[in-house]
């Protein structure tokens, strides 16, 4: 029997002491209740639409302002431009005892993203552009040298021209393309732009 009031009381100090209650802050119609944040704000939104939270969209600043109409309690989440979460109970009040408020940085709820840590950079022997040139060279001749079917082709003027093949190698992309001349034109091809 003491083991499990020992249980029953563990449980729930974790479970009160996972987050702490929220601040109330009361607003109505006919006032404008200012909150001041430590960081200009970035975002905001209310659970509920009489209650109203406005900041400049424009050009971050510090100050925000509420207002309410009568209804029922909701909540308001803010995230400022360092990535900081603040959250609180709103409620309307006929009679607001308090018009400022002064947030400070302790009453934030957490971040919006985690601190992530470093990754550790592997260092890569740097290619030199002689091997980088002698591999797509390799890379072509493999390319030209194997089996390959016309995936697009199109014909304008007496020119014909066409994809064979695809292939992807890392971050690099090989096309094989095949271009004929019959328009009896005699031209020389300096540079093809794909897209």
């Amino acid at each position: 029997m003491k083991d499990t009031l020992l249980i029953l009381l563990l449980t729930s100090w974790i479970s009160i002491s996972a987050q702490q209650p929220l601040d109330t802050i009361y607003a109505n119609d006919q006032k404008n209740v200012a909150m001041f944040f430590p960081s200009p704000i970035r975002q905001s939104i209310t659970g509920a639409s009489h209650f109203i939270f406005t900041y400049n969209l424009e050009k971050e600043q510090h100050l925000g302002l509420l207002q309410a109409k009568p209804g029922l309690e909701s909540n308001l989440l803010a995230v400022t431009s360092d990535g900081k979460v603040y959250s609180y109970i709103l409620k309307y009040s006929e009679k607001l005892s308090k018009l400022n408020y002064f947030i400070n940085e302790e009453e934030s709820i957490g971040n919006e993203a985690p601190a992530l840590q470093p990754i550790q950079q592997v260092k890569q022997p740097l290619i030199s552009d002689e091997n980088r040139i002698a591999y797509f060279q390799r890379a072509c001749d493999y390319l030209l040298k194997s089996n390959y079917q016309t995936i697009r082709a199109k014909r304008q003027m007496g020119i014909k021209l066409q994809l064979q093949k695809m292939v992807y190698d890392g971050s690099e992309v090989y096309l094989v393309i095949e271009v004929q001349n019959n328009s009896g034109i005699n031209f020389e091809i300096d540079y093809l732009n794909v897209y």
